[in-house]
């Protein structure tokens, strides 16, 4: 009995969760340039939103038929896609080497598929600026 209590007490306390930092990304980029990019129909691909609003750990808010997102559900996406980014640091953001071409740097496998080829994608360097961004 004393040897449970000795192991208790020299256990120690328990982290408590910190809250999650805010990001220093730019919102107002990502707004105006990476946002628009999850509704963007590429040929032979889903658009992001359309699995990425259920089901998976990047989970956007779902997109409200016959509008955009609102400044509030915008805020939230940002904060999601920002757990994806290494601020400064493109090529070790999550959210630009999954759907990136093995080849090009990116990951072995993204259930989406492959949306660029290529580093020079115009649609990788709108989110490669955001990553570099700050507010």
């Amino acid at each position: 009995m004393w040897l449970i209590l000795f192991f208790i007490l020299q256990a120690p306390a328990p982290q408590t969760a910190k809250p999650a930092a805010p990001s220093t990304l730019d919102f107002d980029l990502y707004k105006a340039r990476v946002e628009p990019l999850f509704v963007e129909k590429r040929p032979g691909h889903a658009r992001c939103v359309v699995c990425h609003s259920t089901g998976t750990a990047f989970r956007l808010q779902a997109l409200p038929a016959g509008r955009a997102w609102n400044d509030e559900e915008s805020r939230k996406n940002f904060e999601v896609a920002s757990r994806f980014v290494l601020p400064g640091v493109p090529s070790k953001s999550r959210l630009l080497t999954m759907p990136l071409a093995h080849e090009a740097g990116g990951t072995e496998f993204h259930p989406g598929g492959k949306h660029w080829e290529s580093q020079d994608d115009p649609e990788w360097k709108a989110l490669a600026d955001w990553a570099r961004s700050t507010k």
